[in-house]
């Protein structure tokens, strides 16, 4: 909805920014109404003396006054724990949705614990691989881009990590020092950020590992996750590792 939309059904008429209208709170035969868009918001204001909430009411009655989408907030739908090697918390990440004009947003948010409760809502000084502890005695690990890909391969018997961030994260010594020695499986997410991620990491674990593979999933799948709810098995994924990849 409109300020120019609103004004055509109301028979309206432009003045320099702003449109007059007949006002629907009262009898109007001289229009009294403006109605101007700003910042993306419609701001009326009836020169006759009806107050606002009047007038929107009017206009709601209506059909020409815009509902506001009563999951227009964000609301937390995901909680991903990260813990030291003790499994101890150190930080979360928060996955949260809102829908705008039907449109599904997402965003991550990362926190920890404060004392003496409550959240820091920032990034830890400390960053760690996700499920460290099941890292840490593993010696075959699967590094997916997001905790939910991490969480799908958990849910099908395999140890899986990421690290905080998406795609454009960092990758710091630090993960690389974790999997030291182990043998590391690389599943990129299926878009060029998620292979750029992986060959990102796959340069530093070079020589430092005892074995490297990189599986791009086929099957137009976008992540790993998306794959096994194409119909997918453990099994199919087993075959393909012991065939394919770069082998050190």
């Amino acid at each position: 909805m409109t300020a120019e939309s609103i004004a055509i059904a109301l028979h309206g008429r432009k003045v320099g920014s702003s449109w007059m209208v007949p006002c629907p709170a009262h009898e109007d035969s001289n229009p009294s109404l403006g109605i101007t868009e700003r910042d993306g918001k419609l701001l009326v204001r009836c020169y006759a003396g009806c107050a606002q909430a009047r007038v929107v009411e009017a206009l709601k009655g209506r059909g020409l006054w815009p509902e506001r989408e009563p999951s227009s907030s964000w609301r937390e739908i995901n909680t991903y724990s990260y813990t030291d090697e003790t499994g101890s918390l150190l930080y979360q990440i928060v996955k949260s949705e809102r829908y705008v004009n039907g449109e599904r947003k997402k965003k991550f948010a990362q926190r920890y614990p404060a004392a003496p409760g409550g959240w820091v809502w920032k990034k830890h000084p400390r960053q760690v691989l996700y499920r460290l502890p099941e890292v840490l005695e593993a010696p075959i690990i699967i590094c997916v881009e997001g905790e939910r890909d991490a969480e799908t391969l958990r849910s099908w018997g395999f140890c899986a990590t990421t690290n905080a961030g998406g795609a454009g994260a960092p990758w710091l010594d630090s993960y690389t020092e974790t999997l030291r020695g182990r043998e590391i499986i690389l599943i990129p997410d299926n878009d060029p950020p998620g292979r750029a991620r992986v060959l990102r990491i796959a340069r530093a674990l070079l020589g430092r590992v005892a074995r490297l593979v990189v599986l791009e999933l086929e099957g137009g799948a976008k992540d790993v996750s998306e794959w096994f709810e194409q119909g997918h098995s453990e099994t199919e994924l087993i075959y393909l590792l012991d065939g394919d990849g770069v082998r050190q």
